[in-house]
């Protein structure tokens, strides 16, 4: 017998609303029952893109043929929103970040239990190419012992001029880009995390940081720099991975990079490198015939494979893969990196 298709609806129809939206159309395994956005003109942007618009929250949450609901709204009104979802027995997605702060994210996770529904968020960078490239070397060990990882996105129009610049609304860039690229790397990283150093930055606004560096020293004496910034005009890589056998740099979204390895570890002699003021053999480069260029390995992904898992897990099929203790330990390093930039001093984890 054929399974009936997964019913599901968006609350709130801004920019990741309208993505959602047009991924869950693509897919065969579900329907999109709907959309309500709290605006007007934005239930008529979507009545005319040829989606139903509910006439409010209610009367989506009373709809019997919706089983999971996406929150897409900003991030201050997740906890209230995703709660009172549960509450009506829908399965619930939350835009990231989940909430603002671990106490809140707790009361999420116990009313999922309370309700007997599944609770997740959308960490949908965990499908992006890039990061599974690194991710993939880190863990087939294609570098020998890794010890620096640097991951970073770099823009150069300051904070989006909507309520992600307004700290009440949980607005700033460690919430908006920093909760994407610390999810990253504790996925990828297997190691404990011994500690976190940041600074944030406030060039462009005083109320939230529009950018921030941290410093995560992890055990095995591996270093991972995570920054975020949005008013660099000249973007360093997107990564950049050291190993004791080579390094691995992807340098944009277009996944431009390379591997290089070394192939003679007996010849370490290099031709002396002149400057304005004098010479270096120290810093001089390997010389050709001792290291070897690859390029980066292929990846694909699909990231609706998101929603696949989410809706088998709700089947009780498959574990959910965005799990509660993993966007936990997501919010406990932003609250660190926060704690961490207010007094300049390291946080001991």
């Amino acid at each position: 017998m054929e399974q009936k298709k997964f019913g599901v609806a968006i609350i709130g129809y801004g920019g990741m609303g309208t993505w959602h939206t047009q991924e869950l159309q693509t897919m065969e395994e579900l329907t999109l029952c709907g959309v309500y956005d709290i605006l007007p003109e934005r239930n008529a942007a979507a009545e005319q893109a040829g989606l139903h618009a509910y006439a409010s929250r209610e009367e989506l949450l009373q709809d019997p043929n919706v089983q999971l609901v996406t929150v897409a709204i900003p991030n201050d009104l997740h906890h209230d929103v995703c709660i009172d979802c549960m509450k009506h027995g829908k399965n619930v997605i939350s835009e990231k970040p989940v909430c603002l702060n671990h106490q809140e994210l707790q009361e999420m996770i116990d009313a999922s239990k309370e309700y007997g529904v599944l609770f997740t968020v959308h960490q949908n960078r965990r499908w992006d190419e890039d990061y599974l490239i690194m991710k993939k070397l880190y863990d087939e060990g294609t570098l020998g012992r890794v010890f620096n990882i640097e991951s970073r996105v770099h823009g150069s129009r300051g904070i989006p001029g909507d309520w992600r610049n307004q700290k009440e609304h949980g607005g700033g860039m460690v919430l908006d880009w920093g909760v994407h690229l610390l999810d990253q790397i504790l996925m990828m990283v297997d190691k404990p995390l011994r500690s976190v150093y940041a600074d944030l930055s406030h060039v462009t606004n005083e109320a939230v940081d529009d950018g921030f560096k941290a410093l995560l020293h992890f055990d095995d004496d591996l270093t991972v720099q995570v920054e975020v910034g949005t008013s660099n005009f000249i973007s360093l890589p997107r990564w950049y991975m050291q190993g004791e056998n080579g390094t691995a740099v992807i340098d944009d979204w277009d996944l431009s990079g390379k591997i290089v390895m070394v192939s003679d570890w007996e010849n370490r002699d290099a031709v002396p490198v002149v400057t304005a003021a004098g010479l270096t053999k120290t810093m001089a480069p390997r010389t050709d015939e001792t290291i070897e260029t690859y390029p980066l390995p292929k990846v694909q992904s699909d990231v609706r494979d998101f929603y696949r898992n989410v809706i088998k897990a709700c089947r009780g099929e498959e574990e959910q893969l965005i799990r509660h203790d993993q966007v936990m330990n997501v919010m406990k390093l932003m609250e660190a990196i926060f704690r961490s930039g207010e007094t300049g001093q390291t946080v001991i984890f």
